[in-house]
């Protein structure tokens, strides 16, 4: 065996995050990762260099690219490409993928408007999956009567009002392993965006149901980065419950994600105020992800104590997908979505649900009744 070189079993040691040596034959059948040299024995021998480009395999893999997409990208060569041919390289693989997803949408967009019926709609459903067996959409007449199956669908929803939740039965991935509560939040931020996508974004951790449900009842201060959150809060209930909202950008006119991170940085004040977030609030954030790494920040320095719940949902494209991750790894008790999704319609509404579920099943403690971890 060549000295300095590596098996494959080493290889995969080496680079941990999993691999296995299978992984590496399929990698190597995909053209990501060349063909190693061999032996006089005909075993695969790797060098360093195999070792990085595994390793950057894997880096892109866990970011969330496809093994299609991490093909090109490392096929542009960006250890001796300049930053702009680069950039331009991954827009247009970006503009690529957009693509893809928006056909992606219409076709499930399509598929909702099948399965997403409620049970008033279903016979006019079964009739209409029983006639696509005999179109032909290939051709314009096929076309028509496509038209025409989806004029006799619409004409049924002017007859009653949607049934939201039965809408959704036949439209969720199976969650059923989830506790009573957990189910309801996900229904409830789906319903408040429309996107069932959104479920595989929705993350909980470090018992998050358990402190926020305390919290709730010994009166917590509740914390928000704009007046707009404040506003989509259940008002009522937390009155009840003794909570006071505190607002970070204390501005009635800042509404929007692009004025409360401009906002939050033109004031040192705002950033300030931070530092006063007491010990077991709960912290909601919908607009401002600089906000929400603030936060973060503050929590890992031990400037601030652990609030009881971090409901970290903000919109953005850079700030607030890095704001999420440190949110996840603060160990504090949290809620997010993961990526861009966000807003602060999506964060007063897991903050209304756990609300109403303190007050009107107080007893409950359903989501203690699994071993499974919150995801």
């Amino acid at each position: 065996m060549n000295t300095g070189c590596l098996t494959i079993k080493e290889l995969t040691e080496a680079v941990g995050s999993g691999i296995t040596p299978r992984m590496v034959r399929h990698y190597h059948q995909l053209g990501i990762l060349p063909e190693a040299m061999r032996s006089h024995g005909n075993y695969r021998l790797y060098t360093e260099k195999d070792v990085r480009r595994l390793q950057r395999i894997v880096a892109l893999k866990q970011q969330g690219f496809q093994l299609n997409h991490i093909q090109q990208l490392l096929e542009a060569e960006p250890e001796n490409d300049d930053n702009h041919n680069l950039t331009a390289h991954l827009q247009r693989q970006y503009r690529v993928v957009m693509q893809q997803i928006a056909q992606l949408r219409q076709t499930a967009s399509a598929l909702e408007g099948l399965l997403g019926r409620d049970k008033h709609c279903q016979i006019v459903q079964a009739e209409v999956l029983a006639q696509l067996k005999l179109i032909e959409v290939e051709t314009q007449s096929g076309l028509n009567g496509l038209q025409k199956l989806w004029s006799g669908l619409d004409s049924e929803v002017h007859a009653h009002p949607e049934d939201f939740q039965e809408s959704l039965q036949g439209l969720l991935p199976d969650i059923s392993h989830l506790s009573e509560i957990e189910q309801d939040l996900i229904s409830k931020l789906v319903l408040a965006c429309g996107d069932v996508s959104l479920v595989g974004f929705i993350r909980l951790g470090n018992n998050a149901l358990v402190t926020s449900k305390e919290a709730l009842k010994s009166g917590c201060e509740i914390v928000v980065d704009i007046s707009s959150v404040a506003a989509a809060l259940d008002d009522t209930r937390l009155t009840h419950l003794n909570c006071r909202i505190t607002t970070l950008i204390d501005n009635p006119h800042v509404t929007t994600a692009i004025e409360a991170e401009q906002a939050f940085w033109q004031q040192q004040k705002w950033r300030d105020k931070v530092l006063q977030i007491t010990p077991n609030s709960i912290v909601v954030i919908g607009y401002a992800p600089s906000a929400l790494l603030s936060i973060c920040e503050a929590i890992q320095h031990q400037q601030i104590s652990k609030p009881a719940l971090v409901i970290g949902m903000p919109i953005g494209f850079s700030h607030a997908p890095a704001a999420k991750r440190l949110l996840i790894q603060s160990g504090v008790p949290f809620m997010t979505i993961e990526g861009t999704l966000g807003g602060g319609l999506l964060a007063a509404t897991a903050l209304n649900t756990l609300t109403e579920w303190v007050i009107e099943k107080p007893h409950c403690h359903c989501y203690l009744q699994n071993n499974q971890p919150e995801s």
